[in-house]
């Protein structure tokens, strides 16, 4: 897999944080499903007790990086978050839009 730099997710909340796979990052690529299973989560802009479990370092969450996050649990942080309104997600990462009002 080649390295591709997402640009970092915003919420319809204002969350955001970085999701990033490729070679570089903490990222698991499962080449039966062609598809990532496992994603690295960055630097999000408030506490995520979803994300917490992953967290290098969990004294300062916003500041760390979150190695191995399961696609799903990145999805259910979107929807959480009421979904993505801008922002890049790696192959295997549902992309939850907001929903229309």
């Amino acid at each position: 897999m080649k390295t591709r730099v997402n640009k970092p997710i915003i919420c319809a909340d204002g969350f955001k944080m970085s999701v990033q796979a490729h070679t570089m990052a903490h990222s698991m690529y499962d080449p039966e499903k062609k598809r990532y299973t496992h994603v690295e989560v960055g630097y999000p802009s408030r506490f995520e007790p979803l994300l917490q479990n992953w967290a290098e370092d969990k004294e300062k969450p916003t500041e760390t990086v979150y190695g191995f996050v399961p696609v799903e649990r990145v999805a259910l942080v979107c929807a959480k978050h009421g979904g993505v309104v801008s922002g890049e997600l790696p192959e295997g990462v549902v992309r939850l839009d907001p929903a229309e009002s």
